[in-house]
């Protein structure tokens, strides 16, 4: 079946014809996907302008039912959704299951109940005086979040259901209308989560999606005039080149971009922990993931050690088919960031890395599969420790004491999420306090929903996830009367 552009609440025929979505593991096509026009994609970004006026006004229990409704047809579909996501990401059947299309489905839910979240905060009144201003009096106010307008959503090719979910769901939550450009290797899960929110009954020019295996249609995206906000998840580069359009017209921008997560492992650690949480890397989306723990700065006492659990965790990585149970590891989402991912691996071991494990391509006939690595006695001066790999590729730097560990977590263009692994909580809690990065996991990987997401420096502007995406996604608006 030909895919088409969603556009003012009908299915177009793209003006640019189609082009194929491959299966990373089999190299087969798994659907033909639409390629719009710049021409669509303003179409289709007038459409949420013309929407936005009633959308905005909705009562908040209209925009929860719908959501909900939507949350309810994702879950319906679960298992064709994972059969999806499945063949166009080559996610393993659980992470597909599991972290994709539950997870989308799950933040639905969590927008739905945001919908209803108040909107008012009041603030204290003021006493003015007698002057200019006019005439002595009391001051109520309320500051008052309203939406941005309309909104583009581009989203990340690793996770094709919880991205676009974390943008749209809290997007129209608060009553905004969206575009979506979806990343062009794994559009086709953001189609099927459409056709959800068109059962649910989403009002006509809501929501609409474009797509385009070129950068024409994102280009088209945000500098869109009908655009007022841009949220996209991305590289650091791409993430500078949107920057930079939004600036010149003041788009508003939620911007979250590249990592190279560093794991301090101290010496007084629980190796065994912090082994499974540096797994991860491998084992999630073969790496492909801004928040993994792919800088591990390990200190001396423990390096050798820590080196020699993480050789006997990767014997355990079953690397091959997504489809087949026992699976850890599956491909990378195509043949040609296969080859970047190789040639950080080869650079590493010019630069005097030591190849611990992989480091070779796995043997099969077809798929873009990457044998995870673990590359040991790393510096921080080397290009595989300062740049973000996206695969499933992990650094180990040795370091002596806590300053020196707290230095080399700090010495990097990025600041997603770091992770301390300690057994001295308090230990662990100062060293937290100190490290340049949005988010840090103290003895563990794990994440807690309702926490603001995000990045320092290099990886990102703004915060979103739990109530935080609220906010990213809205306007705050003061109202002052007279008491």
């Amino acid at each position: 079946m030909n895919q088409k552009l969603f556009i003012g609440g009908e299915w177009v025929e793209p003006d640019g014809g189609h082009y194929p979505v491959v299966n990373p593991a089999s190299e087969e096509v798994v659907g033909l996907a639409p390629e719009a026009s710049r021409a669509q994609v303003y179409e289709a970004a007038a459409a949420a302008r013309e929407a936005f006026a009633s959308w905005s006004r909705t009562k908040p229990e209209e925009r929860a039912a719908i959501l909900d409704r939507a949350a309810d047809l994702m879950a319906r579909d679960a298992g064709a959704n994972t059969l999806l996501a499945r063949a166009e990401t080559g996610a393993t059947t659980g992470t597909a299951r599991g972290m994709q299309v539950a997870v989308g489905a799950a933040r639905f839910r969590r927008y739905a109940r945001g919908a209803m979240e108040p909107v008012e905060q009041a603030l204290p009144p003021q006493i003015n005086e007698a002057g200019p201003m006019g005439k002595a009096g009391v001051f109520g106010a309320v500051a008052v979040r309203r939406p941005v307008g309309v909104v583009t959503c581009i989203t990340s090719y690793n996770n094709p259901w919880a991205n676009p979910a974390g943008k749209i769901a809290p997007a129209l939550a608060m009553g905004n209308t969206v575009l979506v450009k979806p990343a062009p290797q794994d559009p086709l899960s953001v189609y099927a989560m459409t056709r959800a929110l068109e059962e649910a009954g989403v009002p006509p020019g809501v929501v609409n999606v474009v797509t385009g295996s070129s950068v024409e249609a994102g280009q088209a995206a945000v500098d869109s005039p009908d655009v007022d906000m841009v949220s996209f998840t991305g590289s650091t580069a791409v993430g500078q080149a949107i920057g930079e359009v939004c600036g010149r017209s003041l788009k508003r921008q939620l911007m979250e971009l590249g990592g190279k997560g560093a794991a301090l492992v101290l010496d007084d650690a629980d190796l065994d922990s912090a082994v499974m949480g540096i797994g991860t890397t491998f084992a999630f989306y073969s790496g492909q993931i801004c928040t993994a723990p792919t800088r591990v700065l390990a200190q001396r006492g423990i390096y050798e050690r820590l080196i020699e659990k993480l050789t006997g965790h990767l014997a355990f990585m079953k690397v091959g088919d997504p489809a087949e149970k026992g699976t850890i590891v599956g491909p990378v989402i195509s043949a040609a960031h296969r080859d970047r991912v190789e040639s950080y691996v080869e650079l590493g071991r010019k630069e005097g890395a030591r190849v611990v494990v992989g480091g070779e391509r796995p043997d099969f006939a077809k798929g873009f599969y990457v044998a995870p690595t673990l590359l040991a006695d790393c510096t921080n001066e080397m290009r595989v420790v300062r740049e973000e790999i996206f695969g499933p590729v992990v650094v180990v730097v040795p370091f002596d004491d806590e300053e020196e560990g707290v230095a080399l977590a700090n010495d990097s263009d990025y600041g997603l999420i770091d992770y301390v692994w300690s057994g001295d909580v308090a230990r662990a809690f100062r060293i937290a306090a100190r490290l340049r990065a949005g988010g840090v996991g103290v003895n563990t990987i794990g994440r807690n929903m309702e926490a603001p997401f995000g990045g320092f420096k290099k990886s990102g502007v703004g915060r979103d996830v739990g109530s935080y995406a609220l906010h990213a996604y809205s306007e705050l608006q003061a109202v002052v009367w007279p008491g």
